[in-house]
């Protein structure tokens, strides 16, 4: 039986908090709510459960903009009180998360840290464990267990913290990052841009040597958005929704697993929200056709699990 997965990295402001006030994507941001508001709303339409990782700052009410004790290089949090200070509502979002845990649809409410600091070589632990635990505390003051993480910046990290903090699952490495090819990744994108032949990578979710679930994604939603991308979309159809599709259509056929990925801040005109919505409705319109399952990180991690302790 196949399935789907669709997980969004849910930041708002965050994303872009490291960048200087005036090189800040001042539209992106400020489109990042409606963004947010209408994947809800579109996945409520198709009754699609989706994968929330949400930064853990987003929980919060208010704060005083020092966040005493992180472990945090200097200036990180200068957006929040600096002379060009984020608007609130691209720190906080309360009533966003409120109106998720809230839906009839049973979605996965997971962490992409706490303020989008990056997982790499150059984290120390210290921050790494500050941004679980820190994102933990602030989602359980809200009342929301997690289970699922992302990293930020897709940059896969520290996976031992995560297991110490208590998650159970992650997003990895996409298949195509680590494959041996000899051209160079920005080629390789712009070739699948421009030619659709074959659907994206199903995957098959694994058990880490922590015990953490490994969901690796097949496809983002919003990886090619360049002018190649919109000149095809214009002439001969969207690339990208005709890729998703395959990777629907396969998963429907087989055994593997179709994770697609996506973020509020991408999603800045009709058009974004058209492309999200025409592969909803092809899950849909599948879905009801065959035996293909829509599930979250969270359900997959459930499910993965049951075999392993089958085994033990």
């Amino acid at each position: 039986m196949g399935a789907v997965v669709i997980s969004i990295d849910a930041a708002l402001g965050w994303r872009f908090h490291e960048n200087p006030a005036p090189q800040r994507p001042t539209e992106r941001i400020a489109r990042s709510r409606w963004g947010w508001e209408q994947m809800a709303e579109t996945l409520e339409s198709y009754d699609i459960p989706a994968t929330w990782a949400v930064v853990g700052h987003l929980f919060e009410t208010d704060c005083a903009g020092a966040h005493v004790g992180h472990p945090s290089p200097p200036g990180w949090f200068a957006h929040e009180r600096g002379e060009e200070p984020m608007d609130e509502q691209y720190r906080y979002a309360p009533g966003l998360l409120d109106d998720l845990v809230g839906s009839d649809l049973d979605h996965d409410i997971g962490i992409h840290s706490y303020s989008h600091a990056a997982f790499d070589d150059d984290a120390t632990e210290a921050l790494a464990r500050a941004e679980c635990d820190r994102a933990i505390e602030a989602a359980e003051a809200a009342g929301v267990d997690v289970a699922s993480f992302v990293f930020p910046h897709n940059r896969v990290g520290h996976r031992e913290i995560l297991a110490e903090a208590g998650f159970r699952c992650y997003r990895g490495a996409r298949p195509e990052a680590t494959a041996d090819s000899p051209y160079p990744a920005p080629l390789r994108r712009l070739a699948r841009t421009m030619v659709v032949r074959d659907p994206p990578p199903l995957v098959e979710p694994e058990r880490d040597e922590y015990g953490l679930v490994n969901v690796p994604p097949s496809l983002s939603l919003f990886g090619s958005t360049g002018p190649a991308q919109r000149l095809l979309a214009a002439t001969v159809g969207d690339p990208t929704v005709k890729r998703a599709k395959l990777g629907v259509d396969a998963a429907a056929a087989g055994e593997g697993l179709c994770h697609l990925w996506l973020r509020p801040s991408e999603l800045t005109t009709e058009a974004d929200l058209a492309r999200f919505r025409t592969v909803c409705a092809h899950i849909d319109s599948v879905r009801a056709e065959t035996d293909l399952t829509v599930e979250t990180m969270r359900s997959v991690a459930d499910r993965v699990a049951v075999p392993d302790a089958t085994a033990a």
